[in-house]
């Protein structure tokens, strides 16, 4: 797991909060160093939210009217992780503490305004990853770099319906005590929609923790590269060469802002280049809308290909729910990669995440990217790009571009393509001539020497060690300095701040007064119509006219009374009316003859798979079962 709950920290806090309403489960995060984690319940809010969208209106002229729920749900996290803060610093601190609280994304961004209004000591940082237009803009296929002043934020917004996730970002980035983001590309954007400059730039770093060292390494690369390529080879049902040059893209399903479009257009390109008649297999690892692995391609894996078959055709690893619309899918079949065997360049589509437990790889996404030889990231919108540096860490060569961050920060670093990383330049009108810079350099690569190309593995790794967090903490150091310098300037809002005396709750001994206690009452049935209590728990009874006849002939009035609920009717019938019934003959026979209908069905075993029902309000099974919702 992820986390790891203990509820021995903060004890006397934790219940203090608790008893304000305030709900959260302390613990630690299971990474190395386990950090203290706070998991924040922002679920009690919801019937909240008007109020608390319309305090921020009022203070901050918040934009909340047309937001949805994928918008209501993390501006109403972000006020609740507020109101934890706010709780444990009036519990736990004092005016000399100097206090930071970083918050990430529009998502958290009502945090910041719930703490600038409400506890002015603690310094605020806002950390942006990409911005909610500029992401519009670009996926939505308009030229974002060209011009960027020319787009009207509140028009952009309110065509693309972002104008409450704008709203929040803008607010965010404006009241933050320091503003950052990951590189000088997304500052641009910050600067003209967000209407304020970046106090810094603070680029991504990783730890190299999951990094396996290079023995392990060479073992993991044997494994993943036997994989790769069975699973081609059972795929396309051709035998594949062993030294066949394997390529992957990985990433969000963004097919313009990821460069998949590029990506596929320059494999076409590639594939009428010759490669001295080197085998090419790309791997596109995009979780889509998939179905689950494809049974007969796992039945295939590992198995002799038959040799006299044709080509199978075949892109997809795990099936698509709706393939005929999927973008990647098309896109590939319009090239016809695995349809000609004389093709050089295959594709295979993996649209699922791979966890370990895919059903066809059955292994993680980093053991897997050992295996191959080249990984081609040639985004259009990529603020920063975990992606290629996760690469070079584990000594595979990337392709990245001018328009992502790291691209950004190769450039601005002056590192050449020797040390494993090609960056290809990308504008708003160079799509065709970016195929060709991609063509080429995936052609380089390809036809690079072996030990060229163990060289530069290495040289990647190297390069990637400039990128670990010990060496990019200071940009976070500067930030909160910053920050705590600006709350420093408000000093007089919270210089007489007491820290509580706080003691443990225990209920006061309370002697001389009466003690209530909730009571309950089984009703006991006579043995011949035990079976009452069975029939009305199942909801078989609401689709069986003749169990609802039933449930209304024992009382119709206590019927009506608690609205066709035969619980509630039950648990309210005098033993007195059920001694009747056993006397009436005509109920026995119609309570027999549902009886017997109720017990076939229960005696029923369905052969057909679990169906999962949805719910809305505008459906239900009967109004005895409260499963109405409001969305």
């Amino acid at each position: 797991p992820y986390f790891i709950e203990d509820n021995s920290l903060f004890p006397v806090w934790k219940e203090k909060a608790n008893a304000e309403g305030l709900l959260f489960r302390t613990g630690r995060w299971n990474i190395p160093g386990k950090p203290l984690a706070i998991l924040v319940d922002f679920t009690a809010y919801f019937p909240e939210k008007d109020r608390i969208f319309a305090g921020n209106w009022e203070k901050y002229k918040l934009d909340s009217l047309s937001g949805g729920w994928d918008y209501v749900e993390p501006a109403l996290f972000g006020y609740a992780a507020a109101r934890v803060i706010e709780s444990y610093y009036e519990y736990n601190l004092g005016p000399q503490d100097r206090i930071v609280a970083h918050f990430h994304e529009w998502m958290t961004g009502t945090g910041i305004l719930y703490l600038k209004s409400q506890v002015p000591q603690i310094g605020t940082v806002f950390t942006t990853h990409a911005t909610v237009l500029g992401r519009a803009i670009a996926g939505n296929g308009l030229k974002l770099y060209q011009n960027p002043s020319q787009f009207n934020p509140g028009e952009i917004s309110g065509r693309f319906n972002l104008r409450s996730k704008y709203s929040l970002e803008k607010l965010a980035a404006q009241n933050a005590d320091c503003f950052t983001t990951v590189s000088s590309i997304t500052a641009e954007e910050c600067r003209i929609f967000l209407g304020r400059e970046v106090d810094f730039i603070t680029p991504n770093g990783f730890d190299n923790g999951f990094v396996a060292s290079d023995e392990d390494l060479k073992e993991k690369r044997t494994i993943a590269r036997k994989k790769l390529l069975d699973v081609a080879s059972a795929l396309l049902n051709s035998a594949l060469p062993d030294d066949a040059f394997l390529m992957i893209n990985s990433g969000r399903y963004e097919y313009r802002n990821k460069g998949i479009d590029l990506f596929i257009d320059s494999l076409n390109a590639l594939n009428t280049n010759g490669l001295n008649g080197r085998t090419v297999v790309a791997f596109i690892t995009i979780p889509g809308d998939q179905s689950g692995a494809r049974k007969d391609l796992k039945a295939k894996i590992g198995q002799p290909v038959d040799e006299h078959a044709a080509i199978s055709g075949e892109y997809l690893t795990h099936g698509l729910h709706n393939p005929g619309y999927d973008q990647i899918l098309n896109h590939l079949k319009a090239h016809r990669f695995n349809e000609i065997p004389e093709n050089n360049v295959h594709v295979i589509f993996v649209p699922t995440y791979l966890n370990g437990d895919d059903g066809i790889f059955d292994l993680n996404y980093y053991d897997l990217l050992t295996g191959f030889d080249l990984s081609v990231f040639p985004s259009y919108y990529e603020p920063w790009g975990y992606t290629p540096l996760e690469s070079i860490a584990f000594g595979i060569p990337t392709i990245t571009t001018n328009l992502a961050g790291f691209g950004k920060w190769i450039q601005d670093h002056e590192i050449n393509t020797e040390q494993g990383v090609t960056v290809i330049i990308r504008d708003d009108n160079n799509y065709h001539d970016a195929v060709k810079q991609l063509k080429n350099a995936m052609a380089a690569s390809i036809l690079m020497e072996p030990d060229i190309r163990v060289g530069r593995s290495a040289s990647s790794r190297v390069l990637s060690r400039k990128l670990l967090w010990e060496n990019l903490i200071q940009y976070y150091n500067d930030s909160y300095a910053l920050a705590l310098s600006k709350a420093a300037l408000r000093a007089d809002l919270y210089a007489y701040k007491m820290k509580p005396d706080v003691k443990p709750l225990v209920d006061a001994l309370k002697t001389n007064a009466p003690v209530w206690r909730k009571t309950m009452v089984k009703p006991v049935f006579p043995e011949k119509l035990k079976a009452l209590r069975a029939l009305s728990r199942n909801l078989w009874w609401s689709w069986s006219v003749e169990a609802g006849e039933l449930f209304q002939i024992i009382d119709p009035a206590l019927w009506e009374t608690f609205a066709h609920n035969p619980i509630a009717m039950l648990e309210n019938l005098s033993y007195k009316r059920l001694q009747e019934l056993i006397r009436d003959k005509l109920f026995m026979d119609k309570y027999s003859r549902v009886l017997h209908d109720f017990n076939t069905y229960m005696a029923e075993k369905s052969s057909d798979p679990v169906d999962i029902a949805y719910f809305s309000m505008e459906f239900g099974i009967h109004d005895s079962l409260k499963i109405f919702s409001g969305g």
